[in-house]
């Protein structure tokens, strides 16, 4: 007899249907799995037994086999136990096979026949979703799947528990969704004292999700100007917060099925590697630039980064993915991310100020900025000098305006993007492109004829040239302007950085 469970293999955001036939056959006693299983999969053959040995069965003297079917997809991870274990059971008569058909089934075993969490639950209930059946996930995990439509969802917390839920002798109660987090309160920007011109920019950041740059000396503020954003960033959408889950259910991070509508804030640190920052490994999991998906990613003491995996994240700041190319396998993550970074304008970090620069400068400037690729930083829609903070200025009091009036500035900008862009597909200023920018972002006469000139004497690129037109674009909408008009193209070029000259 051949018994069938349906599980799935994961590649990136993608859940693949997989079939998990076991064979129970006259031979010499042996338990094998084959299918391209990898080492974690292999070794279900000693926590299925451990587990079965566990509830007091013991396995058949037969030749036990067990096919991960289709056999070329590989297979990672220790999601397959579960469905391994209920398809040994039902080829053993234990339980009802044909019951088992209409689930798919995802979760660790452990040695005690509990059903431990594993990471991908949420994608596996959507798929269950869009194969009309239901789901058979660790009790830990229930919350997290039931986010996904009206999926039946077999929460179970241990083995023997689910065979007497699915023999009707016991009743396993319906999980609900998890909970929506509150979000975490952070700084505020009333705590920022002057640099007027850095929070302009991070209000226009935040307006139209574009890429931002800080230059300044030590302790002026940039780190904490960075960790005012999310407070002034508009909340996900039910369908983003979603998207959002989904990757971190990938990585193993989504706890006890909470899902939080505030964006992601990732900030790693600059010894992270390029697999850390873009995502990779043996088994390929997302890297931060993924996890920060739809929210911001800060990357502080820019040049300190590895140039190599700076300039890994060109190609997901153009295109909103990241493409992790293997021997056996092709998985794409989203990365729709807003860049924040922060540097020193050189080692030292007083360039500006005689007293204190060391005695290199300004050769050292140009040295320690070179570290940053030219075509790194044409990725960056806003570069802004921030200027050292006195004395006198820390003893002024708290200014007047605070993050919750420039958020308000910040929601109805967005609220104009959303009605505007409802039929292009975009999300925001930052991602307008081809037929929609020529049809929300032309300059009216008088700011083309600025924008031409700057281009000539900028020498920007065409892609300059485009985030230019974003950008101004999103200071007409935080100025309640139907046409970029010269004045939001003379404020846009005013934060763009000039090409150095041959």
């Amino acid at each position: 007899m051949v018994a069938l469970v349906r599980t799935v293999a994961y590649l990136g955001l993608e859940a693949r249907a997989v079939e998990v036939q076991c064979q129970v056959a006259p031979g010499l006693p042996r338990f094998a799995v084959v299918g391209l299983p990898d080492k974690a999969v292999g070794e279900s053959r000693e926590r299925v037994q451990a587990a079965l040995s566990a509830m007091g069965l013991a396995l058949p003297p037969k030749r036990i086999t067990v096919n991960l079917s289709p056999a070329d997809l590989p297979k990672e991870g220790s999601h397959y136990d579960l469905p391994i274990a209920l398809a040994l059971l039902a080829a053993m008569g234990v339980t009802d096979a044909e019951q088992l058909t209409e689930y798919i089934a995802v979760g660790e075993l452990a040695l005690d026949a509990r059903i431990v969490p594993s990471p991908g639950a949420l994608l596996a209930a959507i798929h269950a979703s869009e194969q009309e059946c239901g789901l058979i996930c660790p009790r830990a995990q229930g919350a997290e799947a039931k986010w996904a439509s009206e999926v039946p969802v077999i929460a179970a917390p241990d083995l023997a528990s689910l065979l007497n839920h699915l023999k009707g002798t016991q009743r396993l109660p319906d999980p609900k969704p998890g909970e929506i987090e509150a979000n975490a309160p952070g700084p505020d920007l009333k705590r920022v004292k002057g640099q007027e011109t850095a929070k302009r920019a991070l209000e226009i950041a935040a307006a139209g999700g574009h890429n931002l740059l800080m230059i300044g000396p030590p302790g002026a503020g940039k780190s904490l100007l960075a960790s005012c954003l999310p407070g002034i960033l508009p909340d996900l959408s039910p369908a983003e917060a979603l998207e959002v889950s989904m990757v971190q259910s990938v990585a193993g991070t989504l706890e006890e099925g909470r899902i939080s509508r505030a964006r992601p804030f990732r900030a790693p640190h600059h010894s992270a590697s390029m697999a850390a920052l873009t995502g990779g490994g043996l088994k390929v999991k997302p890297g931060e630039v993924s996890l920060a998906h739809l929210g911001v990613l800060f990357l502080d003491e820019l040049p300190e980064f590895q140039r190599p995996v700076l300039d890994s994240l060109r190609q997901p700041l153009e295109t909103g993915k990241v493409d992790v190319a293997r021997a056996n396998a092709h998985v794409s993550f989203p990365a729709r991310v807003q860049l924040v970074a922060a540097m020193n304008p050189c080692r030292c970090g007083h360039l500006g100020d005689p007293a204190l620069a060391c005695s290199r400068a300004p050769r050292c400037a140009a040295d320690y900025q070179s570290r940053v690729s030219g075509p790194m930083l044409d990725r960056i829609d806003l570069h802004v000098e921030v200027d050292p903070v006195s004395a006198a200025d820390l003893a002024l009091p708290p200014p007047a305006e605070g993050s919750a009036e420039v958020a308000a500035r910040v929601r109805a900008a967005r609220e104009r993007q959303t009605a505007r862009f409802e039929d292009s597909g975009a999300r925001s200023n930052a991602e307008l492109d081809g037929d929609a920018l020529d049809r929300f972002a032309e300059p009216d006469e008088a700011g083309r004829k600025l924008l031409m000139q700057a281009a000539d004497a900028m020498r920007l690129s065409a892609r300059g040239y485009v985030r230019i037109l974003r950008v101004a674009r999103t200071i007409a909408d935080l100025a309640g302007a139907e046409t970029v008009g010269r004045i939001h193209i003379a404020e846009a070029l005013s934060y763009r950085r000039q090409a150095p000259r041959a």
